[in-house]
């Protein structure tokens, strides 16, 4: 018997992209929660969960933050008014906060990565950006075993009361 096709279902609130990656090549300091300014197409596209953040970063332009190389495919919904899938989007943050992350970008060659873009509560999106440095390969081996060792640990309790070892 054929199972019916799901119909696209639409994210109110919760995670639309995440970038998984991004906390296994750098070693995030800080996160900081921004707005994003979006057309309403790219904003209907996010909500069916397809975009793609794993190349983006975010940078300055004119003093501005701004998200660049995120994938957010068109709306094939019927809206006419088409987008650059790939546009630079600026990030909404207060004037402090841009200028303490510009700062810590150019004193310390840290970097900013977008790890997720998300729906609040509200329905509005946001994107978490993490402040960190790139990782070295000998940590990134050390990130691998430590990971293995907790899945071999948890299998070994699981069958620790099944009695086969």
């Amino acid at each position: 018997m054929a199972q019916k096709p799901r119909k696209n279902t639409m994210i109110s609130h919760g995670i639309a992209a995440q970038n998984r990656k991004g906390r296994f090549n750098y070693a995030i300091k800080e996160t900081i929660e921004a707005g994003l300014v979006l057309k309403g197409a790219e904003v209907k596209s996010l909500r069916l969960g397809r975009a793609m953040i794993t190349e983006a970063y975010a940078g300055e332009r004119n003093g501005e933050l701004w998200l660049f190389n995120s994938y957010i495919p068109e709306y094939q919904g019927g809206v006419l008014s088409r987008f650059d899938t790939r546009a630079p989007r600026k990030l909404l943050m207060h004037r402090k906060q841009i200028e303490k992350y510009l700062g810590a970008i150019a004193r310390e060659g840290a970097t900013l990565v977008p790890l997720d873009i998300h729906f609040n509560n509200r329905g509005v999106a946001k994107v978490t950006l993490g402040l960190g440095e790139g990782k070295k390969n000998v940590d990134k081996r050390h990130a691998i075993a430590e990971r293995d060792w907790q899945r071999d640990k948890a299998r070994l309790m699981r069958n620790k009361g099944r009695g086969d070892y």
